[in-house]
């Protein structure tokens, strides 16, 4: 036999060693808001359906495009596209022509240069490979020298072993 009324909490007052019985909890009973006046109460459902109507105001702007709207749309921004084309200047145009013939002197000066640094290239690369010739030859001499001198100092040794070997036979 269990109660959940106010007036069971009375006979459990024993219970609670001298606090005060705890109080029926009433959730169907309005709360209020310290930042709002007393007079009005807002209850949790209130609060649901006040979120849904803030929102539902606050989309309330956006609708989703048709499938004519999305074909309208793309054939506007086509027809954008084509009338910016058509509005640029044409190639007889003096402004178009004056561009190109810029663009084609900036060309040609590029041309020019590119010339000149292939000749400076090709005038570099002989002047290499003159001079790598040059040192080429200047070692081959030096090479013909070392061993010009080589055979002189081996002749000079084989005469001087000679006389020594001539003086040694005239003593014995």
């Amino acid at each position: 036999m269990v109660s959940s009324g106010p007036e069971d909490c009375r006979n459990f007052s024993h219970i609670f060693d001298g606090f005060p019985p705890p109080t029926a909890v009433n959730r169907s009973a309005p709360m209020r808001t310290p930042n709002r006046s007393p007079a009005k109460t807002v209850t949790n459902e209130d609060r649901h359906t006040n979120n849904e109507s803030d929102k539902a105001r606050s989309m309330s702007g956006f609708k989703e495009p048709s499938f004519a709207d999305r074909q309208k749309a793309a054939q506007q921004a086509r027809q954008n596209i084509l009338n910016k084309f058509r509005s640029q200047p044409g190639l007889d145009d003096p402004a178009v022509m004056q561009r190109q013939a810029e663009r084609e002197a900036q060309a040609a000066e590029r041309a020019k240069a590119k010339l000149a640094r292939d000749a400076a290239k090709a005038e570099k690369k002989l002047r290499d490979a003159e001079a790598a010739a040059h040192a080429a030859a200047q070692l081959a001499r030096e090479k013909e020298e070392v061993a010009a001198r080589e055979v002189a100092l081996e002749a000079e040794r084989k005469a001087a072993r000679d006389a020594r070997y001539a003086a040694r036979k005239k003593r014995k």
